[in-house]
């Protein structure tokens, strides 16, 4: 997640990182809010390298072991709504087809 201009910080235990400069996102000209990297380098600063730009909404998928997204109660209503609309629609297009 990004902390500032050119610094993340690791979702998982808070250490600071940093773009490694041989990185194609680290001229990018933005940062990207996130980011998933494939290996970490220890110097005076901890580099990422092998980075790729993500949605934070992603992260679930891409780590669902270590991240999920918790919906707002409006949220969970909304899509029970939705799923009970839709099982409305399928059913009287059943009906339609049936009559046919």
């Amino acid at each position: 997640r990004l902390k500032g201009i050119g610094q993340y910080v690791n979702m998982r235990n808070g250490m600071p990182c940093h773009l490694h400069p041989t990185s194609a996102l680290y001229g990018l000209g933005h940062t990207p809010d996130y980011v998933v990297y494939h290996e970490l380098v220890m110097t005076s600063k901890e580099y990422m390298r092998t980075v790729t730009s993500i949605d934070g909404k992603w992260l679930p998928e891409v780590g669902p072991m270590f991240f999920s997204i918790k919906e707002s109660y409006a949220e969970t209503q909304a899509r029970k709504r939705k799923a009970e609309e839709n099982k409305k629609k399928m059913d009287q297009e059943m009906e339609a087809h049936l009559e046919e």
